[in-house]
């Protein structure tokens, strides 16, 4: 039987291009749905040009691949289900249904995971939301749909009540009550079913919502980066991981609260791509054929600065005054605000000396 694999990816965002790029160098042939003719995927790899929830077009997709995966979370887990042969789909939409969804994914961490998160109950109506005790600061968020901060309303006294009241009424949502921490964190882990990779804790820094810079090793105590580490180990044998999976943390004194999961490749991993040895995406892969994964080995520390829509100037000349970052550009063809157009790589053990794209006040 041959080595070679033919792998489906849907999705030809970013992910799906350096997932591809990963599947490609190890010899496997790559096949990308998306609706976009020129998506970023749409450079190394064959198209099918369909929209997510198209079922004609997933079925196309499954006949014509060995193994398939996902580069984000939103594709339809019923459609998927009606075309995929067994064991197909390693991640399996079991995963993709409990990261579509924060009612499923809290319960999923709490009760099943038993890791601890924020305090957080289901908010069904404006009426769950009556009484609240005010002195506390909450952010209430839709179940489904939300990212980078859309589909959230921060509640730090009356005059937040009305607009989460509407939001309340409009869709499921969860109330998570703020906690206090020091530091945003991540951890990526891979699986191949059995085994897994573990990668060095990252910490965090959002700016608006968006991730802006990622440092790695994070600066927290050993102790806490192993508790982290443990953690995303415990989610991963509970799920019976397959492929790549980010669990996002917060961080304060000796403690640790898993704030969400994303089943796949994630934004603050890319630095993995030069600083590892092996990166979240190889292990991705490797993850979803179920063949061996490495033990992940940090080559020097690293920052990861992300490059929107309005830093690509910027992003030029901070290559022309630093050759020896590494600039990752996606391809895609307008640079719109926000919009993630490609990232940063440097090595460095002086994080704060490395300036974000959005330095001051151009997020």
């Amino acid at each position: 039987m041959s080595s070679t694999k033919t792998i489906g990816i849907i999705g030809g965002g970013q992910l799906g291009q350096m997932m591809a790029i990963s599947a490609i160098y190890m010899g496997h042939k790559v096949i990308v749905l998306d609706p976009a003719a020129n998506c970023p995927a749409s450079r190394v790899a064959e198209m099918i040009v369909a929209p997510y929830n198209d079922v004609e077009a997933l079925r196309q997709l499954a006949e014509r691949c060995d193994v398939l995966t996902y580069e984000f979370e939103n594709v339809d887990a019923d459609a998927l289900d009606a075309v995929i042969r067994e064991n197909q789909l390693p991640q399996g939409t079991d995963l993709l249904r409990i990261a579509q969804n924060r009612i499923f994914e809290k319960n999923f961490l709490s009760k099943e995971a038993g890791v601890p998160v924020a305090p957080y109950r289901v908010v069904t109506s404006s009426l769950d939301l009556e009484n609240l005790d005010l002195s506390r600061s909450y952010v209430l968020k839709t179940a489904t749909g939300g990212y980078d901060g859309h589909g959230q309303k921060v509640i730090r006294g009356q005059a937040d009540l009305e607009e989460a009241s509407r939001l309340a009424n409009s869709t499921e949502c969860v109330l998570e009550e703020f906690v206090t921490f020091d530091r945003e964190i991540s951890v990526i882990i891979s699986g191949n079913g059995t085994d897994m990779a573990v990668f060095p804790v990252q910490e965090n820094i959002h700016r608006s919502n968006i991730l802006s810079k990622t440092i790695v090793p994070a600066r927290i105590s050993d102790e806490l980066a192993q508790k982290a580490q443990s953690l995303a180990v415990q989610i991963a044998k509970k799920l019976g991981l397959s492929g790549t999976l980010c669990v996002e943390m917060f961080a304060a004194d000796d403690s640790i609260i898993v704030n969400e999961i994303a089943p796949r490749p994630h934004n603050s991993g890319h630095y993995s791509i030069e600083a590892c040895d092996f990166s979240q995406f190889d292990t991705h892969i490797l993850g979803i054929l179920g063949q061996p994964l490495p033990e992940i080995k940090l080559h020097a520390p690293a920052v990861m600065l992300n490059v929107l829509g309005q830093h690509m100037d910027k992003a030029q000349a901070y290559i022309a005054a630093n050759p020896s970052a590494h600039l990752h550009l996606y391809g895609k063809l307008e640079a719109k605000p926000n919009r993630k157009m490609g990232h940063v790589t440097v090595f460095s053990d002086m994080p704060d000396e490395v300036e974000e794209m959005g330095k001051g006040t151009d997020f």
